[in-house]
């Protein structure tokens, strides 16, 4: 978790790096624009805030306040001064400081900061973001109405009238697995794939290959274990990460489905362009390592390398 990180609303004379974040972090037909940026700032400042590290800005969330308890097309688009509902349009961090833990401090701050009158935050997200704002305090509350490019929305929200015990956010961020002890690579096995399966499933939790991390990535039994050509998904290699045959040659994955919700803890990349539009690569959630496999936009199977997860006997 990054050092040096302080919060304060964003000033009008720096939106515009807001919006340069906006840009890099959504895809056109999701993205805001400065038009937008400028509306919610003026209306709002105090719903606007950003994470500055050397006084740039590096994250932000910005609202707009609405009188309904649930989120529709207008109360997204328009602005109630008198609404006790936080509507949340935008939680973005720059690429360059993602996966350093200052998107889930800034919602949490950002959070603690909503005080009376307010009674509820509101957002809408993709489902791979779940266990992200899960961990911010957030309720899935399912399927949204609202429409708004080819992916479908989900609802979530937090109660502000209840009160989370103290140091209830400090454990939410804490490390899904502090201490990773029993941690073995694939090939320390003597029989290899016969000593992790059982008979067709991860016999063991999956875990983060990266000692120091260690995170649970899924849980022993919910992997199936199939033999299925390679793909080339290396953009950068990395020592702990095993390198996979050629796609022409078949090698062993982990298949899990039916979403991502099978998974304790996982992170996904945007579409990559050079792999096909709709092949997104699978990480770890904590530290970023990755790629550890890979599945398509949309899609319903989640494809873990066996080579790339160590496994905690």
């Amino acid at each position: 978790m990054s050092s040096g990180i302080f919060f304060r609303p964003v000033p009008a004379e720096q939106l515009e790096s807001a919006l340069e974040i906006e840009l890099k972090g959504f895809p056109p037909d999701e993205a805001a624009t400065l038009e937008s940026f400028s509306l919610r700032q003026r209306v709002a400042p105090d719903l606007f805030l950003g994470a500055y590290m050397d006084e740039r800005l590096v994250a932000y969330v910005c609202a707009t306040l609405s009188s309904q308890l649930t989120l529709t097309h207008a109360s997204m688009s328009t602005h109630e001064p008198t609404g006790r509902s936080v509507c949340i349009h935008s939680v973005c961090v720059d690429p360059a400081f993602q996966r350093q833990g200052i998107g889930l401090r800034l919602l949490c701050e950002y959070i603690s900061r909503l005080q009376a009158p307010y009674e509820r935050v509101l957002l809408i997200t993709h489902e791979p973001l779940r266990l992200f704002y899960e961990k911010a305090g957030f309720q899935w509350l399912g399927p949204s109405q609202v429409v708004h490019g080819p992916l479908p929305w989900f609802e979530m929200r937090i109660d502000l009238s209840t009160t989370l015990p103290q140091g209830a956010h400090e454990a939410l961020q804490r490390p899904s697995n502090p201490e990773p002890a029993g941690a073995r690579t694939l090939a320390s096995f003597p029989a290899g794939l016969s000593d992790v399966s059982s008979p067709s499933a991860n016999r063991y939790d999956l875990l983060c290959p990266r000692p120091e991390c260690g995170s649970i990535i899924l849980k022993a039994g919910v992997g199936k274990l199939v033999q299925a050509p390679s793909t080339k998904i290396d953009l950068a290699s990395h020592p702990l990460l095993p390198t996979l045959p050629d796609p022409s040659i078949n090698t062993h994955w982990w298949l899990v489905t039916p979403s991502p919700m099978q998974f304790e803890n996982i992170g996904f990349s945007r579409p990559v362009a050079s792999l096909g539009d709709n092949m997104k690569l699978i990480a770890c959630a904590e530290c970023d390592l990755g790629p550890l496999g890979w599945c398509q936009q949309g899609g319903s199977e989640f494809w873990l390398a066996c080579s790339r997860v160590s496994y905690r006997t």
